[in-house]
């Protein structure tokens, strides 16, 4: 829907719900400290924290990033 950014509202009984917007191009500095075009994606997590604590929750997401970036990792 090119929504590059929102926050999804849990609904019961639901602990966590994953909001995904859509990839766009951005300027990023690279690991050489050079400008350069990237594509990024916004993650939202929400989560119900009497479930669910936030630290893991961004741990969560934490790995998922990592996956997206590395999709190998899923294989391990």
């Amino acid at each position: 829907m090119g929504i590059d950014e929102f926050t999804a509202i849990i609904n019961p009984p639901g602990s966590a719900i994953l909001a995904v917007g859509t990839i766009v191009k951005e300027p990023v500095v690279d690991d050489r400290d050079a400008i350069s075009v990237a594509q990024t994606l916004s993650l939202t997590l929400g989560c119900d924290h009497r479930s669910i604590d936030g630290a893991v929750g961004a741990v969560f997401l934490a790995d998922l990033a990592g996956m997206l970036e590395n999709p190998a990792m899923a294989l391990v």
